[in-house]
C-alpha cells in the first residue's frame, strides 16, 4: 500500500513487498492484505451534451439523477450516436469511481459487490466496465444476470450541469445471498450509496442492509455517498435513521447537505450531521471542501495554521487531530478543517463529474492505510488511541483536494493515473504540516 498524501519523507511505514501484491481471488482475504469493499450498482456513464430545449422536450429535471425506462434509453443512445454527439462511454457509478480510484492511488486490491451482464461480448457496455476498470478493482464476487448491464446518460448543458437518466437493466438485482461474509468482516471499509436503498423492496437494497449489518458487527466501518440533492429529500427520513445505525463516515456535496439537514450554511450542516455519524467530507465545488471528524478530548491536536472564524468561531482550532469513532471516545470533541481548490483549480475544467468520488477515495486510502499500519507496527506512538484515521483532517483535506484537482482536470469521472511522484516544487508548503 502506497502513503497516502505527500510527505517530506519517502515512507512513514513499512510498504508491502511486490511479490506479495495481489488482487486475484484466493489472495484478496489473505492474513495481513488491507483492502475496501464497495457495494453499487454498476452502470456505464454515457455523456451526451445537450441543449437545455431538449431537457424540456424529454421533461428531464436539469441537475437531478432520475429512472427512466430501458426503452427510451436504448432510443435516445442511439439518436444521440448516429448524429455524433455521444462523446464518451465510461464505466460510471459513485462507488464504482470511488473504488477505482482507491486502488489507483493506494496501488492496492478493492472488492466490487453489484451485477453484471453474465453474456459479455466484446465492445458492449459490460466489456467497456471491465476495460476501463483498474486490475486491482477485483470483480471475482459480482453477481452474473441474464440482464444487460445498467446505464447512465449523462446530459450536459451549455452550462457545465450534469443530468442523469438512469436505464437500470440489471443493475438492482443483487441478491443478499451472493454477499461474500467474510470478504466485508474483513475489509478496512465498506463503501454503499444513498442510491442503492432509494428503493427498500429492492433486491439491491436488501443487499445493502444485509451488507452494512455484516459491517457493524464485525466493526468495520462504514462509508455512505448520499447520491444527489433530489434523492437525499426524497429519501430523508430513511436517511436520518439509517445514518446514526450504520454510517461511520458520510461524504457530500452543499446541495445534499442543505436537503439531509436543512441548513444553508456548509459548515453548520457538518456540525449537524456529525451528531448522527463520526466523520463528513463536504465538498462545495469552488469553495474547496470541508472535512468534519470527532475525536477524544484526549488526544485532540491544536493547529499550528491561523485561527479562522466563520460560522464556527475558531473552527479549525483543532485540525491537527485525527478522527475516531464515537464508540472509541471518552469525551468526543467536533474538529473541522476547511480548504481551498487546490492552486485555485484548473483553468480549464475539462469534468465536474467525479470530483467528489475522487475526494473520498482519497479518505479510504487514509483510512485503510490506518489499518495497515496498525497490523505493521502495532505499537506505534501512532496508536495510542483507535483512531479512523491516519493522518490528520487538515492532512487529509489536502489529499482529497490534490485528487479532485487532478480529475477536474481531466475528461474522465475517474483517474486516468496516480497523482505525479514530482511537481514543480510549489506544493511544499501546501503539503507540509
Amino acid at each position: 500500500m502506497k502513503f497516502p498524501g505527500r510527505r517530506n519523507t519517502k515512507h512513514y511505514f513499512p510498504v508491502e513487498d511486490k511479490q506479495e501484491r495481489s488482487s486475484f481471488d484466493g489472495e484478496i482475504n489473505r492474513p495481513g492484505n488491507v483492502y475496501v469493499v464497495g457495494l453499487d450498482q454498476l452502470l456505464v456513464d454515457i455523456e451526451i451534451p445537450v441543449t437545455d430545449e431538449f431537457l424540456s422536450e424529454y421533461k428531464f429535471k436539469k441537475g437531478e439523477s432520475f429512472i427512466i425506462d430501458d426503452n427510451l434509453a436504448e432510443s435516445i443512445y442511439r439518436d444521440q450516436k448516429s448524429l455524433g454527439k455521444v462523446t464518451g462511454e465510461f464505466p460510471g457509478g459513485a462507488v464504482g469511481n470511488t473504488l477505482h480510484n482507491f486502488s489507483i492511488l493506494s496501488d492496492s486490491p478493492s472488492v466490487a459487490l453489484g451485477t453484471i451482464n453474465k453474456n459479455i461480448e466484446v465492445g458492449d457496455y459490460a466489456f467497456k466496465y471491465i476495460c476501463n476498470t483498474s486490475s486491482k478493482v477485483n470483480l471475482t464476487y459480482l453477481q452474473p444476470c441474464p440482464k444487460p448491464m445498467g446505464r447512465a446518460l449523462c446530459f450536459i448543458s451549455p452550462d457545465g450541469e450534469r443530468t442523469f437518466a438512469i436505464s437500470k437493466g440489471c443493475m438492482n438485482d443483487l441478491s443478499p445471498e451472493y454477499l461474500p461474509n467474510e470478504i466485508i468482516e474483513n475489509s478496512a471499509a465498506l463503501l454503499v450509496s444513498a442510491y442503492t436503498i432509494r428503493d427498500p423492496n429492492s433486491a439491491i437494497a436488501r443487499s445493502t442492509f444485509r451488507a452494512v449489518e455484516i459491517a457493524k458487527a464485525a466493526d468495520v466501518p462504514v462509508v455512505l455517498s448520499l447520491g444527489t440533492s433530489g434523492l437525499v429529500e426524497e429519501k430523508k427520513e430513511m436517511l436520518l435513521d439509517f445514518i446514526p445505525k450504520f454510517v461511520s463516515v458520510v461524504a457530500m456535496n452543499e446541495s445534499e447537505a442543505l436537503m439531509l439537514t436543512g441548513i444553508e450554511d456548509p459548515l453548520l450542516a457538518a456540525e449537524r450531521v456529525l451528531d448522527l455519524c463520526d466523520m463528513v467530507l463536504l465538498t462545495v465545488g469552488a469553495r474547496g471542501l470541508y472535512l468534519g471528524a470527532l475525536t477524544d478530548e484526549e488526544v485532540a491536536r491544536p493547529t499550528k495554521e491561523p485561527l479562522h472564524t466563520k460560522s464556527i468561531v475558531e473552527y479549525n482550532k483543532l485540525e491537527y487531530s485525527r478522527a475516531m469513532m464515537r464508540s472509541e471516545c471518552k469525551n468526543p470533541v467536533k474538529v473541522y478543517t476547511h480548504i481551498n481548490p487546490f492552486r485555485g483549480g484548473p483553468l480549464q475544467i475539462k469534468n465536474t463529474n467525479g470530483a467528489g468520488d475522487a475526494a473520498l477515495a482519497a479518505v479510504l486510502h487514509d483510512l485503510s492505510a490506518n489499518l495497515y499500519h496498525r497490523l505493521k507496527v502495532p505499537k506505534s506512538p501512532k496508536h495510542v488511541a483507535k483512531f479512523l484515521t491516519y493522518s490528520s483532517i487538515s492532512q487529509i483535506s489536502k489529499y482529497a483536494n490534490r485528487v479532485s484537482f487532478e480529475v477536474l482536470s481531466q475528461n474522465s469521472p475517474r483517474l486516468l493515473r496516480g497523482l505525479p511522484e514530482r511537481e514543480d516544487g510549489l506544493e511544499e508548503a501546501y503539503w507540509a504540516q
